[in-house]
This record gives C-alpha cells, sequence and structure tokens, in this order.
C-alpha cells in the first residue's frame, strides 16, 4: 500500500450504504479511485489518496452528512496514522459508530469501526 493512501473496506448492509459511507469521507479525501458499484457485492473497497486529505473539523464542528444506512457496516479503515484518525471522526460524526478495535505498525494503521442505523 502506497504511503499516502487510505483503504476503506466495507462489510454488511447494501450498495446504497456503501455510497453514503463514501461520500461522508469525499468531504475530507476527496474522490475515491472507483465508488462502489456492484449491486450483488457483500464487500465494498474504496480507495482515497490520503496525500490530498482537507483539513479535519473539530469535533464541535457539525456532522459530516452520511445518510442513513439501512443495516449494520463493519468498516476497516488502513493508511496513515493521521488518515485513520481523520476518518475515523469522520465516520463518527456522520453515523452511530462503535470502536471495534485498532492495530499500529511502523508506518500504518487500521481501526474497525461498526456503523450501525
Amino acid at each position: 500500500m502506497s504511503d499516502t493512501r487510505l483503504t476503506v473496506t466495507l462489510d454488511g448492509g447494501g450498495i446504497d450504504d456503501a455510497r453514503a459511507i463514501v461520500r461522508a469521507l469525499e468531504g475530507v479525501f476527496g474522490a475515491p479511485d472507483g465508488r462502489p458499484a456492484d449491486e450483488g457485492a457483500t464487500v465494498h473497497t474504496a480507495t482515497f489518496d490520503a496525500a490530498d486529505a482537507r483539513h479535519t473539523p473539530d469535533a464541535s464542528s457539525a456532522p459530516t452528512p452520511g445518510g442513513a444506512l439501512s443495516a449494520p457496516v463493519t468498516v476497516t479503515v488502513q493508511g496513515t496514522p493521521q488518515a485513520v484518525e481523520a476518518a475515523s471522526e469522520t465516520l463518527s460524526r456522520a453515523f452511530t459508530a462503535r470502536n471495534e478495535g485498532a492495530a499500529s505498525g511502523d508506518q500504518e494503521r487500521e481501526r474497525q469501526l461498526l456503523l450501525v442505523p
């Protein structure tokens, strides 16, 4: 994985849920390499260029619009510590989120969140 990439893996929910989650992240990271498009997929992946990440508002800012989810979605974000933190904060403002764990390496971090309707 490139050191400027943020990879987001979505498991659960439907295509509209995946698209809502990606839209919420676009406000910070810009457009991903591709948007979830396969209606029949059970896992969706989006990759963002974290080098282009915009300033993340603090927790007192208004929520990032995400939309309502139809089912719980497990989201795994992987990238630089700063990108993972920005993605986690953004998703926690946009949706009801529960931290399901994190792992840190030398130069990258991974965090799993459960987003619920």
